[in-house]
């Protein structure tokens, strides 16, 4: 077995890229996004990096 490397190329997630995914998780569970789900973490996190980016 072979062992996965970290992926060293990875972008801080943004608002557009959150729509992106809000958008597909909502057309698999008709029109919702379910509230256990992953994108409010992830929506957690865009916002982090936009205050992020704007404080520089």
């Amino acid at each position: 077995m072979s062992k996965s490397k970290p992926n060293t190329n990875r972008k801080p997630i943004n608002k557009t890229d959150l729509a992106r995914i809000q958008s597909a998780v909502a057309k698999k569970n008709d029109g919702q996004v379910p509230k256990d789900s992953y994108v409010g973490r992830m929506q957690e996190a865009a916002e982090r990096n936009t205050i992020d980016s704007n404080d520089q």
